[in-house]
Protein backbone atom coordinates (compact mmCIF):
# COMPACT_ATOMS: atom_id res chain seq x y z
CA UNK A 1 0.00 0.00 0.00
CA UNK A 2 1.35 3.43 -0.94
CA UNK A 3 1.83 5.72 2.01
CA UNK A 4 1.97 9.47 1.56
CA UNK A 5 4.37 11.06 4.02
CA UNK A 6 4.29 14.65 5.26
CA UNK A 7 6.07 16.60 7.93
CA UNK A 8 2.71 17.79 9.25
CA UNK A 9 -0.79 16.41 8.69
CA UNK A 10 -3.76 18.49 9.85
CA UNK A 11 -6.99 16.57 10.41
CA UNK A 12 -10.05 18.72 9.74
CA UNK A 13 -10.70 21.34 7.08
CA UNK A 14 -12.64 23.86 9.12
CA UNK A 15 -11.32 27.31 9.90
CA UNK A 16 -9.01 26.09 12.70
CA UNK A 17 -7.35 23.54 10.44
CA UNK A 18 -7.09 26.00 7.55
CA UNK A 19 -5.55 28.67 9.81
CA UNK A 20 -2.74 26.32 10.86
CA UNK A 21 -2.30 25.12 7.27
CA UNK A 22 -1.87 28.75 6.19
CA UNK A 23 0.57 29.65 8.95
CA UNK A 24 2.73 26.57 8.41
CA UNK A 25 2.89 27.24 4.67
CA UNK A 26 3.65 30.95 4.97
CA UNK A 27 5.61 31.39 8.19
CA UNK A 28 7.46 28.12 8.83
CA UNK A 29 10.23 26.19 7.08
CA UNK A 30 8.00 23.10 6.78
CA UNK A 31 8.34 21.80 3.23
CA UNK A 32 5.39 19.44 2.97
CA UNK A 33 2.05 19.89 4.69
CA UNK A 34 -1.25 18.13 4.25
CA UNK A 35 -4.82 18.82 5.36
CA UNK A 36 -7.37 16.00 5.40
CA UNK A 37 -11.05 16.90 5.19
CA UNK A 38 -13.85 14.42 5.84
CA UNK A 39 -16.32 15.94 3.36
CA UNK A 40 -16.25 17.10 -0.24
CA UNK A 41 -15.38 20.71 0.60
CA UNK A 42 -13.87 22.84 3.36
CA UNK A 43 -15.98 24.30 6.17
CA UNK A 44 -19.10 22.19 5.72
CA UNK A 45 -19.84 21.99 9.46
CA UNK A 46 -19.37 24.60 12.20
CA UNK A 47 -17.25 27.03 10.17
CA UNK A 48 -19.98 27.31 7.54
CA UNK A 49 -21.57 30.77 7.52
CA UNK A 50 -25.02 29.44 8.44
CA UNK A 51 -23.67 27.40 11.37
CA UNK A 52 -22.48 30.33 13.49
CA UNK A 53 -23.35 33.96 14.16
CA UNK A 54 -20.65 35.27 11.77
CA UNK A 55 -19.31 37.41 14.63
CA UNK A 56 -15.75 38.55 15.29
CA UNK A 57 -15.72 38.04 19.06
CA UNK A 58 -13.48 40.85 20.21
CA UNK A 59 -14.53 40.82 23.86
CA UNK A 60 -15.97 44.32 23.88
CA UNK A 61 -19.68 43.42 23.87
CA UNK A 62 -19.51 39.80 25.08
CA UNK A 63 -20.65 40.28 28.67
CA UNK A 64 -19.52 36.83 29.82
CA UNK A 65 -15.85 37.70 29.09
CA UNK A 66 -13.63 38.91 31.89
CA UNK A 67 -11.26 41.80 31.21
CA UNK A 68 -8.35 39.35 31.05
CA UNK A 69 -10.15 37.14 28.53
CA UNK A 70 -11.09 40.23 26.50
CA UNK A 71 -7.39 41.17 26.25
CA UNK A 72 -6.72 37.78 24.67
CA UNK A 73 -9.70 37.80 22.32
CA UNK A 74 -8.96 41.37 21.25
CA UNK A 75 -5.54 40.24 20.04
CA UNK A 76 -6.78 37.18 18.15
CA UNK A 77 -9.75 39.08 16.69
CA UNK A 78 -7.32 41.64 15.26
CA UNK A 79 -5.60 38.77 13.41
CA UNK A 80 -8.87 37.96 11.62
CA UNK A 81 -9.22 41.58 10.58
CA UNK A 82 -5.58 41.94 9.48
CA UNK A 83 -5.67 38.73 7.42
CA UNK A 84 -8.79 39.86 5.58
CA UNK A 85 -7.35 43.33 4.96
CA UNK A 86 -4.03 41.86 3.79
CA UNK A 87 -5.83 39.82 1.14
CA UNK A 88 -8.36 42.51 0.15
CA UNK A 89 -11.35 40.66 1.58
CA UNK A 90 -13.07 43.61 3.23
CA UNK A 91 -16.63 44.12 1.94
CA UNK A 92 -16.33 40.67 0.35
CA UNK A 93 -16.27 38.33 3.31
CA UNK A 94 -15.64 40.80 6.18
CA UNK A 95 -18.00 43.66 6.98
CA UNK A 96 -18.59 46.52 9.38
CA UNK A 97 -21.81 46.67 11.36
CA UNK A 98 -22.84 48.64 14.39
CA UNK A 99 -22.63 46.44 17.50
CA UNK A 100 -23.72 46.71 21.11
CA UNK A 101 -24.43 44.94 24.39
CA UNK A 102 -27.90 45.91 25.61
CA UNK A 103 -28.93 46.22 29.24
CA UNK A 104 -32.66 46.07 30.04
CA UNK A 105 -33.98 47.04 33.47
CA UNK A 106 -32.30 48.77 36.38
CA UNK A 107 -29.93 45.93 37.32
CA UNK A 108 -28.64 45.36 33.77
CA UNK A 109 -28.36 49.11 33.09
CA UNK A 110 -26.11 49.40 36.12
CA UNK A 111 -24.13 46.34 34.99
CA UNK A 112 -23.57 47.71 31.45
CA UNK A 113 -22.62 51.16 32.76
CA UNK A 114 -20.05 49.69 35.16
CA UNK A 115 -18.75 47.37 32.48
CA UNK A 116 -18.33 50.25 30.03
CA UNK A 117 -16.23 52.14 32.59
CA UNK A 118 -14.12 49.02 33.21
CA UNK A 119 -13.57 48.18 29.52
CA UNK A 120 -13.29 51.58 27.82
CA UNK A 121 -9.54 51.79 28.38
CA UNK A 122 -9.00 48.46 26.61
CA UNK A 123 -11.48 49.41 23.87
CA UNK A 124 -11.22 53.20 23.43
CA UNK A 125 -13.77 53.19 20.59
CA UNK A 126 -16.59 52.00 22.88
CA UNK A 127 -19.52 54.36 23.44
CA UNK A 128 -22.29 54.31 26.03
CA UNK A 129 -25.74 54.97 24.56
CA UNK A 130 -28.85 55.95 26.50
CA UNK A 131 -32.43 55.50 25.31
CA UNK A 132 -32.46 58.71 23.26
CA UNK A 133 -29.27 57.77 21.41
CA UNK A 134 -30.60 54.25 20.84
CA UNK A 135 -33.77 55.77 19.39
CA UNK A 136 -31.57 57.05 16.55
CA UNK A 137 -29.18 54.11 16.26
CA UNK A 138 -31.45 51.13 16.79
CA UNK A 139 -35.08 52.36 17.13
CA UNK A 140 -36.70 48.92 17.39
CA UNK A 141 -34.96 48.44 20.75
CA UNK A 142 -36.75 51.48 22.17
CA UNK A 143 -40.32 51.25 20.97
CA UNK A 144 -42.93 48.86 22.36
CA UNK A 145 -45.09 48.98 19.21
CA UNK A 146 -44.50 48.68 15.46
CA UNK A 147 -45.93 52.15 14.86
CA UNK A 148 -43.18 53.52 17.12
CA UNK A 149 -45.55 55.68 19.14
CA UNK A 150 -44.91 54.16 22.59
CA UNK A 151 -41.65 53.54 24.42
CA UNK A 152 -40.91 50.26 26.17
CA UNK A 153 -41.43 50.63 29.93
CA UNK A 154 -37.98 49.46 31.06
CA UNK A 155 -34.95 51.69 31.22
CA UNK A 156 -32.27 50.61 28.75
CA UNK A 157 -28.66 51.40 27.98
CA UNK A 158 -26.10 49.91 25.60
CA UNK A 159 -22.34 49.92 25.17
CA UNK A 160 -21.10 49.51 21.64
CA UNK A 161 -19.23 50.67 18.56
CA UNK A 162 -20.19 52.09 15.19
CA UNK A 163 -17.17 51.72 12.91
CA UNK A 164 -15.45 48.41 13.62
CA UNK A 165 -15.23 45.21 11.61
CA UNK A 166 -17.78 42.94 13.25
CA UNK A 167 -18.83 40.25 10.80
CA UNK A 168 -17.10 37.51 8.79
CA UNK A 169 -18.26 34.67 6.60
CA UNK A 170 -16.01 32.11 8.27
CA UNK A 171 -16.78 29.49 5.65
CA UNK A 172 -15.45 31.75 2.91
CA UNK A 173 -12.51 32.74 5.10
CA UNK A 174 -11.61 29.05 5.53
CA UNK A 175 -11.33 28.75 1.76
CA UNK A 176 -9.25 31.95 1.59
CA UNK A 177 -6.84 30.67 4.26
CA UNK A 178 -6.38 27.40 2.40
CA UNK A 179 -5.86 29.21 -0.91
CA UNK A 180 -3.34 31.64 0.63
CA UNK A 181 -1.49 28.69 2.15
CA UNK A 182 -1.24 26.86 -1.16
CA UNK A 183 -0.04 30.03 -2.92
CA UNK A 184 2.42 31.12 -0.20
CA UNK A 185 5.46 29.25 -1.52
CA UNK A 186 5.41 27.25 -4.76
CA UNK A 187 8.43 25.22 -3.68
CA UNK A 188 6.40 23.63 -0.87
CA UNK A 189 4.00 20.71 -1.05
CA UNK A 190 0.67 21.90 0.35
CA UNK A 191 -1.88 19.17 -0.30
CA UNK A 192 -5.55 19.14 0.63
CA UNK A 193 -7.48 15.89 0.30
CA UNK A 194 -11.26 15.74 0.46
CA UNK A 195 -13.57 12.82 1.30
CA UNK A 196 -10.79 11.68 3.63
CA UNK A 197 -12.29 10.86 7.02
CA UNK A 198 -9.58 9.74 9.42
CA UNK A 199 -10.62 6.56 11.18
CA UNK A 200 -7.44 5.68 13.08
CA UNK A 201 -4.23 7.36 14.16
CA UNK A 202 -1.43 5.25 15.60
CA UNK A 203 2.17 5.88 16.62
CA UNK A 204 4.57 3.75 14.59
CA UNK A 205 8.16 4.31 15.66
CA UNK A 206 8.79 8.04 15.58
CA UNK A 207 6.00 8.71 13.07
CA UNK A 208 2.22 8.72 13.05
CA UNK A 209 0.15 6.56 10.73
CA UNK A 210 -3.27 7.89 9.75
CA UNK A 211 -5.76 5.57 8.08
CA UNK A 212 -8.87 6.96 6.41
CA UNK A 213 -12.26 5.27 6.11
CA UNK A 214 -11.58 4.61 2.41
CA UNK A 215 -8.31 2.85 3.27
CA UNK A 216 -5.81 5.51 2.23
CA UNK A 217 -2.81 5.71 4.56
CA UNK A 218 -0.83 8.84 5.37
CA UNK A 219 2.19 9.15 7.64
CA UNK A 220 3.41 12.25 9.40
CA UNK A 221 6.12 13.47 11.72
CA UNK A 222 3.54 15.64 13.49
CA UNK A 223 -0.28 15.54 13.58
CA UNK A 224 -2.68 18.28 14.62
CA UNK A 225 -6.32 17.24 14.97
CA UNK A 226 -8.69 20.17 14.46
CA UNK A 227 -11.81 18.10 13.94
CA UNK A 228 -14.36 19.84 16.15
CA UNK A 229 -16.34 17.39 18.25
CA UNK A 230 -14.45 14.52 16.59
CA UNK A 231 -11.12 15.65 18.08
CA UNK A 232 -11.87 14.16 21.47
CA UNK A 233 -13.28 11.01 19.85
CA UNK A 234 -9.98 10.45 18.03
CA UNK A 235 -8.02 11.34 21.17
CA UNK A 236 -9.91 8.75 23.21
CA UNK A 237 -9.22 6.10 20.56
CA UNK A 238 -5.51 6.73 21.12
CA UNK A 239 -5.82 6.75 24.92
CA UNK A 240 -5.53 10.53 25.32
CA UNK A 241 -7.87 12.79 27.26
CA UNK A 242 -9.55 10.08 29.27
CA UNK A 243 -10.20 12.68 31.98
CA UNK A 244 -12.48 14.49 29.56
CA UNK A 245 -15.92 13.91 28.18
CA UNK A 246 -17.84 15.93 25.63
CA UNK A 247 -21.40 17.26 25.66
CA UNK A 248 -22.69 18.11 22.17
CA UNK A 249 -24.65 21.36 22.27
CA UNK A 250 -26.57 22.42 19.18
CA UNK A 251 -27.54 26.00 18.47
CA UNK A 252 -30.57 26.86 16.35
CA UNK A 253 -31.67 30.24 15.01
CA UNK A 254 -34.79 32.12 13.98
CA UNK A 255 -34.73 34.55 11.08
CA UNK A 256 -36.90 37.56 10.27
CA UNK A 257 -38.76 38.24 7.03
CA UNK A 258 -36.90 41.53 6.56
CA UNK A 259 -34.22 43.70 8.14
CA UNK A 260 -35.04 44.30 11.81
CA UNK A 261 -31.76 45.55 13.25
CA UNK A 262 -29.08 47.87 11.90
CA UNK A 263 -26.31 45.94 13.64
CA UNK A 264 -25.46 43.28 16.18
CA UNK A 265 -27.30 43.42 19.49
CA UNK A 266 -26.11 41.17 22.31
CA UNK A 267 -27.90 40.69 25.62
CA UNK A 268 -26.40 40.50 29.09
CA UNK A 269 -25.21 36.98 29.83
CA UNK A 270 -26.71 35.10 32.77
CA UNK A 271 -23.61 33.96 34.69
CA UNK A 272 -25.32 30.72 35.67
CA UNK A 273 -25.79 29.66 32.07
CA UNK A 274 -22.70 28.29 30.31
CA UNK A 275 -24.08 29.02 26.85
CA UNK A 276 -24.30 32.19 24.79
CA UNK A 277 -26.99 34.72 25.55
CA UNK A 278 -29.55 35.44 22.85
CA UNK A 279 -28.45 37.99 20.28
CA UNK A 280 -29.65 39.51 17.01
CA UNK A 281 -27.36 39.75 13.98
CA UNK A 282 -27.73 41.02 10.40
CA UNK A 283 -27.11 37.84 8.37
CA UNK A 284 -24.62 38.52 5.56
CA UNK A 285 -25.73 35.41 3.66
CA UNK A 286 -29.44 36.26 3.86
CA UNK A 287 -29.55 39.83 2.50
CA UNK A 288 -29.26 41.45 5.91
CA UNK A 289 -32.26 39.75 7.45
CA UNK A 290 -31.92 39.60 11.22
CA UNK A 291 -31.05 36.24 12.73
CA UNK A 292 -31.97 35.71 16.40
CA UNK A 293 -30.35 33.00 18.49
CA UNK A 294 -28.74 30.76 19.31
CA UNK A 295 -30.83 28.34 21.27
CA UNK A 296 -28.98 25.64 23.22
CA UNK A 297 -30.01 22.01 22.86
CA UNK A 298 -28.09 18.93 23.97
CA UNK A 299 -27.93 16.47 21.06
CA UNK A 300 -26.63 12.92 20.87
CA UNK A 301 -24.64 13.51 17.68
CA UNK A 302 -21.26 15.04 16.81
CA UNK A 303 -22.56 16.73 13.64
CA UNK A 304 -25.73 18.64 12.79
CA UNK A 305 -27.81 17.81 9.72
CA UNK A 306 -25.67 14.80 8.83
CA UNK A 307 -28.08 12.09 9.96
CA UNK A 308 -27.55 9.78 12.92
CA UNK A 309 -24.22 8.35 11.79
CA UNK A 310 -22.32 9.93 14.68
CA UNK A 311 -24.61 8.84 17.54
CA UNK A 312 -22.30 5.99 18.58
CA UNK A 313 -19.25 8.24 18.41
CA UNK A 314 -21.07 10.86 20.49
CA UNK A 315 -21.89 8.35 23.23
CA UNK A 316 -18.29 7.16 23.34
CA UNK A 317 -16.97 10.71 23.42
CA UNK A 318 -19.31 11.62 26.27
CA UNK A 319 -17.22 9.13 28.28
CA UNK A 320 -20.01 8.58 30.81
CA UNK A 321 -19.16 7.54 34.35
CA UNK A 322 -20.03 8.74 37.85
CA UNK A 323 -18.03 11.96 37.39
CA UNK A 324 -19.86 12.89 34.20
CA UNK A 325 -23.24 12.12 35.79
CA UNK A 326 -22.31 14.32 38.74
CA UNK A 327 -21.55 17.23 36.36
CA UNK A 328 -24.99 16.78 34.76
CA UNK A 329 -26.63 16.53 38.19
CA UNK A 330 -24.91 19.68 39.45
CA UNK A 331 -26.07 21.55 36.37
CA UNK A 332 -29.65 20.32 36.40
CA UNK A 333 -30.30 20.68 40.12
CA UNK A 334 -30.20 24.45 39.58
CA UNK A 335 -33.75 25.48 38.66
CA UNK A 336 -32.60 28.29 36.33
CA UNK A 337 -30.44 25.91 34.30
CA UNK A 338 -33.11 23.19 34.39
CA UNK A 339 -35.79 25.57 33.12
CA UNK A 340 -33.42 26.91 30.48
CA UNK A 341 -32.69 23.39 29.19
CA UNK A 342 -36.42 22.53 29.06
CA UNK A 343 -37.33 25.79 27.34
CA UNK A 344 -34.64 25.34 24.72
CA UNK A 345 -35.99 21.88 23.97
CA UNK A 346 -39.42 23.44 23.37
CA UNK A 347 -37.85 25.98 20.99
CA UNK A 348 -37.38 23.03 18.58
CA UNK A 349 -41.00 21.80 18.72
CA UNK A 350 -43.03 22.90 15.67
CA UNK A 351 -46.30 24.61 16.48
CA UNK A 352 -45.27 26.07 19.82
CA UNK A 353 -41.64 27.02 19.21
CA UNK A 354 -42.11 30.41 17.58
CA UNK A 355 -44.50 31.69 20.20
CA UNK A 356 -42.15 30.69 23.00
CA UNK A 357 -38.97 31.93 21.34
CA UNK A 358 -40.38 35.33 20.43
CA UNK A 359 -41.01 36.06 24.12
CA UNK A 360 -37.25 35.86 24.72
CA UNK A 361 -36.42 37.83 21.57
CA UNK A 362 -38.83 40.59 22.64
CA UNK A 363 -36.27 41.58 25.26
CA UNK A 364 -34.26 42.89 22.30
CA UNK A 365 -37.12 43.99 20.02
CA UNK A 366 -40.29 44.50 22.13
CA UNK A 367 -42.56 44.80 19.07
CA UNK A 368 -41.41 41.50 17.54
CA UNK A 369 -44.23 39.00 16.93
CA UNK A 370 -44.19 35.34 15.99
CA UNK A 371 -45.39 36.33 12.51
CA UNK A 372 -42.12 38.25 12.03
CA UNK A 373 -39.87 35.20 12.42
CA UNK A 374 -39.36 31.74 11.01
CA UNK A 375 -37.35 28.81 12.34
CA UNK A 376 -34.12 28.96 10.31
CA UNK A 377 -34.02 25.46 8.83
CA UNK A 378 -30.53 24.15 8.23
CA UNK A 379 -28.92 26.89 10.36
CA UNK A 380 -26.81 26.22 13.43
CA UNK A 381 -24.15 23.67 14.31
CA UNK A 382 -22.86 21.48 17.11
CA UNK A 383 -20.33 22.75 19.64
CA UNK A 384 -18.41 20.30 21.83
CA UNK A 385 -18.62 21.43 25.45
CA UNK A 386 -15.78 19.72 27.29
CA UNK A 387 -16.50 18.05 30.62
CA UNK A 388 -13.55 17.72 33.01
CA UNK A 389 -13.98 14.53 35.04
CA UNK A 390 -11.14 15.31 37.44
CA UNK A 391 -12.60 18.68 38.39
CA UNK A 392 -16.20 17.49 37.90
CA UNK A 393 -17.21 20.57 35.97
CA UNK A 394 -18.03 21.91 32.54
CA UNK A 395 -14.99 23.56 30.94
CA UNK A 396 -15.97 26.76 29.21
CA UNK A 397 -14.12 27.70 26.04
CA UNK A 398 -11.43 25.86 24.15
CA UNK A 399 -9.49 22.77 25.14
CA UNK A 400 -6.21 21.51 23.71
CA UNK A 401 -4.56 18.18 24.46
CA UNK A 402 -0.83 17.80 23.97
CA UNK A 403 1.82 15.75 25.74
CA UNK A 404 4.71 17.12 23.69
CA UNK A 405 5.07 13.95 21.63
CA UNK A 406 4.13 15.11 18.16
CA UNK A 407 0.33 15.15 18.27
CA UNK A 408 -2.18 17.82 19.34
CA UNK A 409 -5.96 17.50 19.70
CA UNK A 410 -7.96 20.75 19.67
CA UNK A 411 -11.59 21.36 20.57
CA UNK A 412 -12.69 24.88 19.73
CA UNK A 413 -16.25 25.94 20.57
CA UNK A 414 -17.00 29.66 20.42
CA UNK A 415 -14.97 31.84 20.02
CA UNK A 416 -12.93 29.24 18.12
CA UNK A 417 -13.35 30.90 14.72
CA UNK A 418 -12.26 34.30 16.04
CA UNK A 419 -9.22 32.80 17.76
CA UNK A 420 -8.22 30.43 14.92
CA UNK A 421 -5.08 32.33 13.90
CA UNK A 422 -4.02 32.85 17.52
CA UNK A 423 -4.56 29.17 18.32
CA UNK A 424 -2.58 28.25 15.22
CA UNK A 425 0.26 30.51 16.43
CA UNK A 426 0.35 28.52 19.66
CA UNK A 427 0.38 25.20 17.76
CA UNK A 428 2.93 26.20 15.11
CA UNK A 429 5.45 26.96 17.87
CA UNK A 430 5.05 23.44 19.25
CA UNK A 431 5.25 21.91 15.76
CA UNK A 432 8.43 23.83 14.91
CA UNK A 433 10.10 23.10 18.24
CA UNK A 434 9.35 19.38 17.92
CA UNK A 435 10.50 19.12 14.28
CA UNK A 436 13.43 21.57 14.57
CA UNK A 437 11.82 23.89 12.05
CA UNK A 438 11.89 27.67 12.06
CA UNK A 439 8.86 29.87 12.65
CA UNK A 440 9.17 33.44 11.38
CA UNK A 441 7.24 34.89 14.27
CA UNK A 442 8.53 38.40 13.61
CA UNK A 443 6.95 38.45 10.15
CA UNK A 444 3.81 36.76 11.47
CA UNK A 445 3.36 39.45 14.11
CA UNK A 446 4.11 42.22 11.61
CA UNK A 447 1.45 40.88 9.24
CA UNK A 448 -1.28 39.95 11.68
CA UNK A 449 -1.01 42.08 14.81
CA UNK A 450 -0.86 45.73 15.70
CA UNK A 451 2.40 47.08 17.13
CA UNK A 452 2.55 47.02 20.91
CA UNK A 453 2.17 50.52 22.39
CA UNK A 454 5.46 51.92 23.63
Amino acid sequence: MNEKHYEVVIVGGGISGAALFYELAKYSTAKNICMLEKYEALATLNSKGSSNSQTIHVGDIETNYTLDKAKITKRTAKMIEKFCLQYGLEEKIMFKHQKMALGVGKEEVEFITNRYNEFKELFPYLELWDKEQLRELEPKLVYADKEQTKDRPEEIVAMGARDEYTTVDYGAMTEELAKAGQEADESKTTDIFYNSEVEDIEKVGDKYKLTTVNGTVYTADFVVVNAGAHSLYLAHKMGYGKHMGSLSMAGSFYITSGEFLNGKVYMVQNDKLPFAALHGDPDILEDGKTRFGPTALALGVLERYKGLSSVGQCLKTMNIDGNILKIFWDLLKDSEIRNYVFKNFLFEVPGINKGLFVKDAQKIVPSLTKDDIEYAKGFGGVRPQVLNKDEQKLMLGEASLSEGNGIIFNMTPSPGATSCLGNAQRDIKEVCDYLNLEFDEEQFLADLTDPEPV
